[in-house]
């Protein structure tokens, strides 16, 4: 077999090795008959398994909390804890948090209604002593096999959960990369939008306070145009990063277009929204930003912003888009009143 089809197999299949080469694997004897435990062991032995002894059902189960064996070949009928009540402890602990799966082979002096009891309780093959040898390397080798496609499947199984994990987790990313502009940090138009149109029809229902502020800097193409559209960049990651602190974390900020923001505020009534845009107007006015001149003098630049604000539920505003133009509106008549200013519409 290739080397990289064999780095590809699963490691149980690769514990197995050829299909009916199970040499390696580890076999639990269990029976309170010493003698017994050593005929079952030399029987077996030719094939290469790795055997651990018990000579009662705690022994069994202490063995089998110490180190997972990959078949268990048990006596039915032991003093104390027997090997049905082993048998069921072992089926019931066969989750991943548990034993795993483990094959049980029961071996019995009793006739059918005893096998029945241990198939019933999830034995996965039965024996009634004595039996030959050749019988019992056939049922382990079987059992060995059963083992081997489980172990294989649990880590298909596995493999196969990590990937839905990592595709669950990259078609977030990707999700959040469509909603989010990529200079500023904040969401985009498009998520905006669509964020506006339920959070409308929520204030709607509930008669609930909405307020859709929209942001423009002052001067900014006489900014681009001084200081270069790089400090320009850096102009927008300072206001969004300052107004994004300055609002409450349920408001939606982002990025309109150009020098432009737009916010929404839920829950915010007129004067509420009015003194959370002089917030804003305010921070961004103390932001000290510095440019290095060419000669390597530093000049500080200061910035100011106009904001609009209009708030539903309002008479005249019965849906998104008039909502969108009276805030629009609102910021024009800021900037048409000398800048740096909140400019609310009256409904």
């Amino acid at each position: 077999m290739p080397e990289a089809e064999r780095k590809r197999m699963p490691e149980s299949a690769r514990r197995s090795g050829p299909a009916n080469d199970f040499s390696g694997r580890t076999v639990l004897i269990v029976d309170d008959d010493p003698a017994q435990v050593k005929h079952v062991r030399e029987g077996l032995a030719p094939h290469g398994y790795v055997f651990k002894e018990a000579l009662d059902g705690a022994q069994a189960l202490s063995a089998i909390r110490a180190g997972r064996p990959d078949l268990i070949v048990m006596d039915v009928e032991m003093p104390g804890l027997g090997g049905v009540e082993v048998c069921r402890i072992v089926k019931a602990n066969a989750g991943e948090g548990g034993f795993g799966f483990i094959p049980v082979i029961l071996m019995t002096a009793r006739q059918a209604a005893g096998k029945v009891e241990g198939l019933e309780l999830g034995a996965d093959d039965y024996l009634v002593k004595p039996f030959d040898m050749l019988e019992l390397g056939a049922r382990v080798k079987s059992m060995l096999r059963l083992k081997a496609l489980q172990d294989a499947l649990l880590e298909k199984n596995r493999e196969l959960e990590w990937a839905n994990r990592e595709l669950d987790r990259r078609r977030q990313e990707l999700l959040a990369l469509s909603r989010t502009d990529a200079l500023t940090g904040l969401y985009n138009r498009r998520y905006f939008e669509e964020r506006l149109g339920e959070e409308f029809m929520r204030s709607r229902r509930y008669r609930s306070p909405l307020s859709l502020v929209m942001l423009d800097i002052d001067h900014f193409k006489r900014i681009n145009d001084t200081f270069g559209h790089p400090f320009g960049d850096e102009v927008l990651r300072a206001v969004a990063q300052t107004a994004r602190a300055t609002l409450r974390e349920v408001d939606l900020l982002a990025r309109y277009g150009g020098e432009e923001f737009i916010a929404l505020l839920p829950e915010a009534a007129p004067q509420d929204a009015l003194r959370a845009c002089e917030r804003v107007r305010e921070a961004i006015e103390q932001l000290e930003l510095t440019w290095k001149t060419p000669d390597g003098m530093s000049q500080e630049v200061k910035l100011t912003a106009s904001l609009g604000v209009a708030t539903v539920p309002a008479d005249d505003l019965p849906g998104t888009e008039a909502l969108l133009r009276a805030a629009d509106a609102s910021l024009y008549s800021a900037k048409g009143t000398g800048r740096n200013r909140v400019h609310q519409h009256a409904a």
